[in-house]
């Protein structure tokens, strides 16, 4: 028995030996699936990258988290502007409804304002647009990301750039103001050979109650008049409508402020008797049949759609 016994004890040492072996191997070997399965990323790497389908965008207010291609946008302002670049609005504001240029591609649209904040959230929007002007930018950010336009703080072209970056079709939009740009540009050269390069256009719009003539920046056409065909406006508009964007006048001195020719935006709504008065009639743009009519709520918005609109309607009306 004594000569077995160190013999025992050997196997026995090489069993448990082995045992020991084979756990550490499998300790090894499902601590490395563990880590392959769940790698744990630095901090900063993580901090690179956005979350799943969203970008941030630059507003005038700082950076928001905003869908990379939103779906449910409830459009308080701009929606002109979006709807042109083929969005999909679930909420838009009272004065785009009105416009008959939008009139199908509303159909079904909640009209909402930045006040009927439980409508808005009923829609569920993805992504709101509106103006700084509003009271209620803050809650409208606590519904869905909300990107705020101060109006006037860009250009009209500059704008619907940026609304091509929040729709996340920012080359469209660049191309369609680089195409704009140069074929309103033709179009001037080709009404100032025919009307002279000193021919002056007003633009006057007319309520129930009071006459407006208006700058170069103030829809109604005027963007595409003065900026984009190079059209010239009477001095009298320029000292006193330039400024501030628009001037309000009396039928009485409506000669004073009329050019050569007349853009007339007027709304079958209101009472346009004025046009039977010998003031209107005597003014010699009238007399010489150079008015052009506009429609007031299809030409008060400076938006792709809007622009090819009444570029088409200038065209006709200088050079028939």
């Amino acid at each position: 028995m004594k000569k077995f016994i160190p013999a025992i004890l050997l196997l026995v040492l090489v069993v448990v030996l082995s045992a020991c072996g084979n756990k550490s191997a499998n300790n090894a070997n499902n601590g490395a699936a563990e880590a392959t399965a769940t790698p744990a990323p630095s901090e900063s790497a993580a901090a690179e990258q956005p979350a799943s389908g969203t970008v941030t965008y630059q507003s005038e207010s700082g950076p928001v988290e905003i869908p990379a291609n939103p779906q449910r946008i409830v459009a308080l302002a701009y929606a002109p502007n979006m709807i042109s670049l083929g969005a999909n609005i679930v909420g838009v504001d009272q004065w785009t409804n009105m416009s008959p240029l939008f009139t199908d591609k509303l159909k079904g649209v909640e009209v909402v304002s930045d006040e009927d904040l439980e409508k808005i959230i009923e829609l569920d929007p993805d992504l709101i647009v509106v103006g700084t002007e509003s009271k209620n930018v803050a809650k409208l950010s606590e519904i869905a990301p909300t990107v705020a336009f101060t109006w006037g703080k860009l250009d009209y072209l500059n704008q619907q750039v940026e609304i091509g970056k929040i729709l996340g079709k920012e080359q469209e939009a660049t191309a369609w103001v680089d195409d704009f740009k140069s074929r309103a540009a033709a179009l001037g050269d080709e009404v100032k050979a025919k009307i002279g390069e000193n021919a002056t256009v007003s633009v006057i719009e007319t309520d129930a109650k009071s006459f407006y003539v208006f700058g170069d920046h103030w829809a109604r056409g005027t963007e595409v008049l003065y900026q984009a065909m190079g059209l010239k406006m009477p001095e009298k508009v320029t000292k006193d409508a330039q400024g501030p964007g628009y001037y309000t006048l009396s039928q009485e001195i409506l000669p004073e402020y009329s050019g050569d020719y007349i853009v007339l935006s007027r709304s079958t709504a209101n009472d346009n008797a004025f046009m039977n008065t010998d003031t209107w009639k005597n003014i010699p743009a009238v007399k010489n049949g150079h008015v052009i009519e506009i429609d007031t709520e299809a030409s008060t918005y400076s938006d792709p759609t809007t622009l090819e609109s009444l570029l088409n309607i200038f065209k006709e009306g200088f050079l028939k």
